[in-house]
């Protein structure tokens, strides 16, 4: 690894802003995953730094990048983000495989979750509204695999840092969030 590269993956786990997504970066810096789903695209600053941590020891057209976000459609109260055009042109010039899913999390995991595969890593912003995508989790177990991590960013808190998810805690959610029928 070449000296420029290995201080930036440096810069990138322990000193870059905003510091709760270094968990981020160290959790990928850690278990090399190649997919990658990303709920909460924002403003694309941190889905390009993780794909360019993935691509410290893997090529960058063997990884996958899934980023579902509202793009266009974002409430007006919600933090700033980009345009799906301009979430797809910046994310292109990372080398890896992209794709956009436009859309709250639940529309898009119920019309999407048995086509889009296995996720190693699978990253939820605080931006997504978790009351509303409370029912999401039902389709997670679907995209995981016993050793793929889930972490989580917590909407209260100033240091906003992400925290794993258990696959206990994922199960527990995914049953929580399917309710009941009505007969």
């Amino acid at each position: 690894m070449s000296v420029t590269r290995c201080l930036k993956l440096h810069y990138l786990l322990y000193l870059s802003k905003p510091s709760g997504n270094r968990a981020v970066y160290r959790t990928i810096h850690q278990h090399k995953p190649r997919r990658i789903l990303e709920f909460g695209v924002g403003n694309g600053e941190r889905a390009v730094r993780m794909i360019e941590v993935a691509t410290q020891d893997t090529p960058a057209d063997q990884i996958d990048y899934v980023g579902v976000d509202c793009f266009e459609a974002r409430p007006p109260v919600a933090a700033p983000g980009l345009t799906l055009k301009n979430a797809h042109r910046l994310l292109r010039s990372t080398g890896a495989r992209i794709r956009l899913l436009p859309g709250d999390p639940l529309s898009v995991m119920s019309g999407f979750a048995n086509r889009l595969g296995i996720f190693d890593l699978v990253v939820i912003s605080s931006g997504q509204d978790m009351g509303e995508c409370g029912r999401a989790w039902f389709y997670i177990p679907r995209l995981i695999h016993s050793s793929s991590v889930v972490i989580i960013e917590p909407i209260c808190g100033d240091g906003r840092q992400f925290s794993m998810v258990s696959q206990e805690e994922i199960r527990s959610l995914a049953s929580a969030g399917v309710g009941r029928r009505a007969a």
